[in-house]
């Protein structure tokens, strides 16, 4: 699903050749634009998570990447509850298990553009992972601008769609530093990034242009990420984020 940058009206032949490197370059910028969602499933309960969760502070300093973690609520009963855990993280891993042919849930675990997925402590097979799917057609940048009064507006290019997608608004916290009390990790002080807060729904897209607005009211959050994800395969098309200190 690139997204169509120009229409060109050629008269002859060889004019319409030499507009065809010109059109390839703008599709390629086009995909270099749009983010790598990378998705990391972990747990303050799982004491194989911390390496993980360094990597994904690492992975969220980059323009080219939307880093978030998604503290899944199914460790809570070894010891130590999770303040971050919530329920759609699990259910978003559980879909993402059935999407990949997985027959089991873990922790930690990245999924790449809802399309792959690694260890998330396996910093060389997420990496050529996030390698892949920045070199992959199909996707596009979703802009998101801020227009006052706590308002922004999400916008969707129009373009080939093969299944209809949900966008979905997700609200993040920038860093968050815990000592651990009890349970796997009893003792230690850990340190979470783009720990997500709130996940919902804005819309349904399916190929054409569209803008949404959306409440911007932040609560305190560092920034927020706007994924399109395909109905029915996970796949994620489209991607845009934000940090709110930058535009205020």
């Amino acid at each position: 699903m690139n997204i169509p940058l120009h229409r060109c009206v050629a008269f002859a032949v060889l004019a319409a050749a030499s507009m065809l490197p010109a059109s390839a370059d703008n599709a390629a910028r086009a995909a270099d634009d749009a983010p790598v969602v990378v998705e990391l499933f972990t747990s303050q309960g799982c004491n194989t998570c911390p390496p993980a969760d360094a990597y994904l502070g690492e992975l969220a300093k980059r323009r080219d990447v939307v880093a978030l973690s998604l503290h899944v609520d199914y460790w809570d009963y070894i010891g130590w509850k999770d303040p971050f855990a919530i329920g759609i993280a699990t259910e978003r891993q559980r879909a993402y298990a059935s999407h990949l042919g997985k027959g089991f849930v873990y922790t930690p675990q990245m999924v790449v553009d809802g399309a792959a997925e690694a260890v998330g402590s396996h910093r060389a097979v997420v990496a050529r992972e996030i390698d892949q799917a920045r070199a992959a057609s199909g996707k596009f940048p979703v802009r998101i601008v801020y227009k006052g009064n706590d308002m922004m507006t999400v916008s969707l290019p129009d373009a080939p769609a093969g299944k209809t997608a949900t966008v979905w608004l997700v609200m993040f916290d920038g860093v968050h530093t815990t000592d651990i009390k009890s349970g796997e990790n009893g003792g230690k002080k850990l340190t979470y990034y783009n720990v997500v807060r709130e996940f919902r729904q804005i819309g349904t897209w399916s190929g054409k242009a569209m803008t949404i607005p959306v409440n911007a009211e932040d609560e305190g959050r560092a920034g927020c990420a706007v994924l399109v994800q395909e109905d029915g395969t996970g796949r994620i098309v489209g991607a845009g984020k934000v940090a709110f200190a930058d535009k205020r």
